[in-house]
């Protein structure tokens, strides 16, 4: 039972990690002339996972839906 417990805090702490470092990282960062323009893009697309999200939860609801109303 630990063993699981310890996968799911692991999994929540590595998203919210992720989200952190994605929060903090801007779009694009420009220096001086001399400097070069860096790109730092985030690591993962939160428009996608909050859809994915949202399609997961509404297909849970509905099959729960399904079984409790039999």
């Amino acid at each position: 039972m630990r063993f699981f417990l310890g996968m799911i805090v692991g999994a929540l702490l590595l998203v919210g990690l992720i989200y952190l470092s994605d929060a903090s990282t801007s779009g694009s960062t420009s220096g001086s002339a001399t400097t070069q323009t860096t790109d730092q893009r985030p690591m993962v697309n939160w428009d996608v996972v909050d859809r994915n999200w949202q399609s997961f939860t509404h297909g849970v609801r509905n099959t729960w839906n399904k079984i409790a109303s039999r």
